[in-house]
Parts: C-alpha cells; sequence; structure tokens
C-alpha cells in the first residue's frame, strides 16, 4: 500500500490543530481529509472509506469517545486514534478498550504519530492478506483445542446441540469467541454442507437491517435499484447466525420473532411471504434480562431465542489456553508478514500471560499482531510492548507488580500518582506540597507539567 492510497479523516474542534495535522500528513504523500464538526463525520463516513481517523477526545458537540463508538458501527474496519492532552490519558486508555487502536499525546512530536500511521498500515496489508489466506490457515482450529475443564465441557454442550435444529443464544464477553463456537455447531450439524450466513446486528444502521436481513424488492426505496435477497432467504437450507442481537431496534425485533414462528419472510416493497429453512443461532454480549427489563427487547423473542443457552468463558478464565494461542497467534503472524520471530523478552511474555485481557482473545489476537509488527530482527522486545500502551491500569499499589517493567517507568507511574495525591490532600497548596516532598516550587511545577496533572 502506498502513502497515497492510504486515507485518514482528521477530526479536531479546532481548525488551527488540523491544518497543522493536514500539513504534516500531506507532506508525507497521505490523502486527507478534515473535520471540525464532530456530527458531520458520521454523512462524511457514509459516503467515503478511511484508513484511519484521528480524532480529538475532548470536542464539545460529540466527543471522541461517542465519535469513536459511532465510527466502529459505521466502518468496523477503520483504525481510529485518539488525541488527547495529559490529564486524560486514563480515557484515552479507555478509548482504546471501545477499539480505539492507540492514543498519542497532544504536543508530542510530530514522529510518535507517523510512526503510529506507518504500523496502521503495516496492520493494514497484514489485515488484507489475513482475508486472503482465512482458510488456508484454519482460524476455528485453535479456539477448539483447549486445556480448560468448562470450555470442554461448552464445547460438548455445542455438539449436542448441533444434532437438533433448536435456536441456539450464546452468550459471553466481546471478543471471546462466539462466532467460533456458532461456526463449530454449524459444522457439527446435518446443514454443514449448506451456508452458514453471519451477520453482525451492532454494525448496522436501523435503517439498514431490514434490508440485510429481509432483503428489499427493486424500487422499494430510493437507491434500491436491484432485487436483494437478504440474509434469511441467504440461509435457506443453513445457518443464520446473528451476532450481537442484542443491538437489534425493537421494530425489527417483532418481524424476526415472526419470521422465528412462520419459517417465512417478506422482503422489503413485496406482499408475497417466502417460506425459507433456516436453523438460527443469535449471540449477545449484553445481559438480554436487563434488557427486557428496561423495554430495549422483548420478552417472547428472548424465549424463542434461547431453547439452549451456551456461555463461553472469558480468557482470563481460561488461561491454560493462553500459551497454545499465543503461539498460534504468532505462528500466524509470522506466516503473513513473512519473516520469523526467533526470540521473545522475559518482560513481554511475563506480561502476555498474567494480563486480563478484558478484549479477550480478540485483545490477544490484536497485541500479538502489534508486536510481531514492531519487533526488530526477529526479537519481540520490551519497547514493542510499552508502543502497545495496553498496560494493567494504575490506581492500586498491585498493579504496579502485575507485568515487569523498566525501573524508570514504575517511578515515573508512582511519583505522578504520588504528587497527584499529595496535591488534592493539601488543596493544590503548591508552596505546601513542594515543601513536604523536600523540592522547590519550580521543581514542583516541571514535574506537575511533565505528568499533565492539574
Amino acid at each position: 500500500m502506498t502513502n497515497r492510497q492510504f486515507k485518514i479523516l482528521i477530526v479536531d474542534d479546532e481548525p488551527d490543530y488540523c491544518d497543522v495535522l493536514e500539513t504534516i500528513l500531506s507532506a508525507k504523500g497521505y490523502k486527507t481529509k478534515k473535520s471540525t464538526k464532530p456530527k458531520e463525520v458520521i454523512n462524511i463516513l457514509s459516503d467515503e472509506e478511511f484508513d484511519l481517523v484521528l480524532s480529538d477526545l475532548i470536542m464539545p458537540e460529540m466527543d471522541g469517545i461517542a465519535l469513536l463508538k459511532a465510527i466502529k458501527k459505521k466502518q468496523p474496519k477503520t483504525y481510529v486514534i485518539i488525541m488527547t492532552a495529559y490529564g486524560t490519558i486514563e480515557n484515552a486508555v479507555n478509548a482504546m478498550k471501545l477499539g480505539a487502536y492507540n492514543y498519542v499525546i497532544k504536543g508530542s512530536k510530530p514522529e510518535e504519530l507517523l510512526q503510529e500511521i506507518e504500523n496502521i498500515k503495516k496492520l493494514r496489508a497484514f489485515d488484507a492478506e489475513e482475508i486472503r489466506s482465512k482458510e488456508s490457515i484454519g482460524d476455528s482450529e485453535y479456539m477448539l483445542d483447549s486445556s480448560n475443564a468448562e470450555y470442554r465441557n461448552l464445547l460438548d454442550i455445542a455438539k449436542k446441540a448441533a444434532h437438533s435444529d433448536a435456536n441456539i443464544l450464546i452468550l459471553g464477553e466481546s471478543g471471546a469467541g462466539k462466532e467460533i463456537i456458532a461456526e463449530y455447531i454449524h459444522k457439527e450439524s446435518k446443514r454443514r454442507n449448506n451456508p452458514f450466513m453471519d451477520i453482525n446486528c451492532y454494525a448496522l444502521s436501523d435503517s439498514l437491517i431490514e434490508s440485510e436481513l429481509f432483503g428489499h424488492e427493486k424500487g422499494a426505496f430510493t437507491g434500491a435499484a436491484a432485487t436483494r435477497i437478504g440474509r434469511f432467504e441467504a440461509s435457506n437450507g443453513g445457518t443464520l447466525f446473528l451476532d450481537e442481537i442484542g443491538d437489534i431496534p425493537l421494530s425489527t425485533q417483532s418481524k424476526i420473532l415472526k419470521a422465528i414462528e412462520n419459517k417465512k419472510i417478506l422482503r422489503i416493497g413485496r406482499n408475497e411471504p417466502i417460506s425459507v429453512d433456516f436453523r438460527l443461532i443469535s449471540a449477545t454480549n449484553k445481559d438480554l434480562q436487563h434488557e427486557i427489563r428496561e423495554a430495549r427487547f422483548r420478552e417472547d423473542l428472548f424465549y424463542r431465542l434461547s431453547t439452549i443457552v451456551i456461555e463461553v468463558p472469558p480468557l482470563r478464565k481460561r488461561r491454560e489456553d493462553l500459551g497454545k494461542l499465543i503461539d498460534f497467534f504468532i505462528n500466524k503472524s509470522e506466516t503473513v508478514m513473512g519473516f520469523k520471530i526467533r526470540e521473545i523478552e522475559k518482560p513481554v511474555l511475563n506480561f502476555l500471560y498474567k494480563y486480563d485481557y478484558p478484549g479477550n482473545v480478540r485483545e490477544l489476537k490484536n497485541v500479538i499482531e502489534r508486536l510481531v509488527v514492531l519487533s526488530e530482527d526477529g526479537i519481540i522486545r520490551e519497547n514493542g510492548l510499552m508502543s502497545t500502551k495496553v498496560l494493567p491500569e494504575s490506581g492500586s499499589v498491585g498493579s504496579f507488580f502485575d507485568v515487569d517493567r523498566p525501573l524508570r517507568d514504575i517511578r515515573s507511574d508512582f511519583e505522578s500518582k504520588y504528587i497527584e495525591n499529595l496535591l488534592e490532600k493539601n488543596n493544590h497548596n503548591i508552596g505546601r506540597t513542594a515543601a513536604i516532598l523536600g523540592i522547590s516550587r519550580r521543581q514542583l511545577f516541571n514535574k506537575i507539567s511533565e505528568y499533565g496533572l492539574k
């Protein structure tokens, strides 16, 4: 991929900052577009695809977190880097848990941002190659080879359930591998030689989801230039997997319920029903009982979906499998990137085995890919781990010992937290706080500026 093929959207409510970034990126040959109004970005993304969105975190009409969620819903494969000030780093880390690739500090050297973009370009190439080689590598097998008793029991239940046509509801945290279980059930069923159709309900807007599910007739609405069959019809004789079903709007829920009950669907713009023979598997990371109480999910639909319920454990509860998963993702990355990893530094391995992975297997996969991309001479080094910025949250003494890290980083983390707590304790009295610390007021001001403390 050349620089000119790599498209970047810059979003910041400060026009001057947008202009500076545009100048820097354009000089490097990137194709850029800018917006000072986050809400208009949604319309921009409807008409144009981007490889990367650079978004400010704090903006008046729509903050970076809300924009991130909207981007991931509109263009799930678009990378997002959050731009933040020192004082809001914690919020930027939270944004990474919601799907942001990384964050950069405003005012830092442009080289840091440019390096992050180079890394994303490599990952973009990785993604494209991965799609081409997915079948040959066998993506689902690694999840099914488990040493965890709970997970093996889950697979046993799934295999038995596959022999029936009962509706199955798969529960579990985001990234835990619910789709892998759905595919496993299909492959073990009598429908294995027929289509497996999957659809991520969260990724579709309310206006598009009915057309995706049920299809439409030519001329049914503006833009419907031809008749199109939906996922229900396309899964005829096979399996339909509705991922993130908890995000389907109520108006569509009633139509799905009717399709399940009658095994018939109506394309948009068509009066005659169409008979379909499908096996339904659904999945969600939401508490549907809570959604029912909040009147966001139909109780009758829930009972139709949940003839059999399977719950996928999070990765932190199946640590026995970490070694195999780490090896698999490294081997896969080696295959796609075309070079061999000869060594992983011990601090990196310690981190990989001790980290809790709130994003589960998907997060582990992303972390490994980044580490391979950032490796040097076939060695995954600790500085590559620091570049991922996926570290245990600070705030408790125990977190300092969760992973092996350089002493200078531990000192910085502790010093920043201690000064912040001492300032609060002394009602932000600079003189008193400096006296307790045994440093001058000027030195304390320098520390406050260095750590971005308020």
